[in-house]
């Protein structure tokens, strides 16, 4: 069973940050690294679930032609639309993740502590759309929180070993913390021959 969607309300009743994201070092940290981690110098068109107040959606927009970010509680989105408002080429929703998915395919997806929400078959559900909407040699990356809550029905780890499992994809960045595990995976091509390394798409290697 995923964690209820009251979860969420009541914890955005209380706060319009409830996890203080513009405010914490560790938060800036890891956004940082999520971002350095991104293979590609630009992308042409991005999709990040779970935004929350933006923040991750602002360090990403100057690397994107398009960035669509969404979340499922209004004041989140309200919140994150308002940080990148100066940005037209970003844009925030509301969606609840799996059953509602964006149209259209994307060469970024960003899958930032969220993954550990769902159910097995939610999960599974989510990933499947993920992977099918990415398009070859695009990116998928996963960061989540590597500590028990009790809302949490897995940990970094954990679900770093459910994402290494999928098909279609090859591991491009493992970064592993005491604190969270880092993920970057690329899509297969048709030909099932991984895109090539930051090095070698610059002849360097």
């Amino acid at each position: 069973m995923s964690t209820p969607a009251s979860y969420f309300d009541d914890m955005y009743r209380g706060s319009r940050d409830p996890w203080h994201l513009a405010e914490r070092w560790y938060e800036r940290r890891k956004y940082g690294l999520t971002v350095a981690s991104l293979p590609r110098e630009r992308y042409r068109r991005a999709f990040e679930p779970a935004c929350s107040v933006g923040e991750l959606t602002s360090m990403l927009a100057p690397r994107c032609d398009a960035l669509l970010a969404c979340d499922r509680v209004d004041s989140a989105v309200e919140t994150a639309s308002a940080r990148v408002r100066d940005q037209p080429h970003v844009r925030v929703r509301k969606l609840v993740l799996p059953d509602e998915w964006p149209d259209g395919s994307f060469d970024l997806v960003v899958l930032s502590e969220l993954l550990y929400y769902f159910g097995t078959e939610q999960l599974y559900r989510l990933l499947e759309r993920a992977v099918a909407a990415l398009e070859p040699g695009g990116t998928l990356v996963t960061v989540h929180w590597n500590h028990p809550v009790p809302e949490h029905l897995r940990t970094g780890d954990e679900l770093a070993g459910v994402l290494g499992r999928l098909p279609g994809l090859a591991l491009a960045v493992d970064h592993r913390e005491e604190d969270f595990a880092l993920q970057v995976f690329v899509r297969l091509g048709a030909d099932g021959a991984p895109a090539p390394s930051p090095a070698r798409a610059e002849g360097l290697a």
